[in-house]
């Protein structure tokens, strides 16, 4: 009978492998690593892996072994360190304003999360069918995330004004008593997380923009003809869908949100009543640092916010087990 070739090969090698079995023999071990990719292949891998390799272990690995030696040892005014132990971690855990610094990264990063909502909901509208200018619409929204931070906070300072603030002016046509937000302590940290707000939902719109689009259209004609309405459709579809790029983006504004400085920095002065409500762990790590002259003490907070951002980051990535789905 005949036998076609492929067949006639894989019953030798089957033949092949039992007898390498019965006699303990390396050829079915020598045949396997035939198989597998040369030596020069690998070399080449590795050549283009290298510089990526090597950037990141100068430029991120390096400096963080280097951040927590640092966080042991005491600057000189004039340059140099010396080894002091633990006192840097004692003073950033006694320190109140080290714990006030915390509740208020904690709140940005909280607050920043409220530009997710506001995203998903300007994307679902920007892609509906049949709007007109919606390259116009996108524009408008990312340009607040392109544009300088300070120069974000120079305008956002004059709207807040309280003596011919915009805000104020409009706000007088209701008969709303003018107010200085910025320089309010219960209100100073909200104004700025305003600006967060307003300033990241365009980042966040092109995400949740490319996001809708990788869903079938089969799904909503579906649901349209078993009578689910847009809001149906919304939450039953849309939201479940798209919720692998809405944890990415969550990471991606936690992280952002506890790292904010160039706000603060731009819109609190050092004579502002409100600076202590307002300042992050960044703020305060610039603070000790550069006008206190306390590195080490500053390099310590800097690895507590490092820690505090991974344990946060650890969390979502426990929690999306919950209510992402993928596929």
């Amino acid at each position: 009978m005949a036998v076609f070739p492929s067949t006639a090969a894989a019953e030798a090698d089957s033949r092949a492998a039992r007898d390498g079995t019965r006699t303990g023999s390396g050829s079915g071990s020598a045949r396997g690593k035939g198989r597998g990719p040369n030596s020069r292949t690998q070399k080449t891998a590795y050549v283009f892996v290298a510089p990526l390799a090597i950037g990141f272990l100068l430029f991120y690995i390096w400096p963080l072994i280097q951040t927590f030696g640092y966080s042991f040892t005491a600057f000189g005014p004039f340059g140099g360190n010396t080894w002091i132990g633990g006192d840097n971690y004692a003073r950033v855990v006694r320190d109140v304003t080290v714990w006030r610094a915390i509740g208020n990264t904690l709140l940005y990063g909280a607050i920043g999360l409220l530009a997710l909502p506001l995203s998903v909901l300007v994307a679902a509208l920007l892609n509906r069918r049949g709007l007109r200018g919606v390259t116009v619409y996108r524009a408008l929204y990312f340009i607040p995330f392109v544009t300088l931070p300070v120069a974000v906070g120079l305008v956002w300072n004059w709207l807040y004004n309280g003596n011919f603030g915009l805000l104020n002016e409009i706000l007088s046509w209701f008969g709303v008593a003018r107010h200085y937000w910025s320089s309010d302590p219960t209100t100073a940290l909200w104004a700025i997380g305003v600006v967060m707000v307003w300033q990241s939902v365009g980042y966040y719109l092109i995400i949740f923009i490319a996001g809708i689009k990788g869903i079938p259209r089969d799904y909503y004609e579906a649901a349209e003809l078993d009578g689910a309405g847009p809001v149906r459709r919304f939450f039953r579809i849309t939201l479940p869908l798209l919720s692998p790029s809405i944890f990415f983006a969550a990471v991606i504004c936690v992280i952002n949100s506890l790292q904010t400085f160039d706000l603060i920095y731009v819109m609190m002065s050092n004579s502002n009543p409100a600076l202590a409500s307002t300042q992050s762990v960044v703020s305060l790590f610039y603070q000790w640092a550069f006008q206190q002259n306390a590195q080490g003490a500053a390099t310590a907070l800097a690895f507590l916010l490092m820690v505090m951002t991974a344990a946060l980051t650890f969390v979502q990535f426990r929690l999306q087990k919950r209510w992402v789905h993928y596929g």
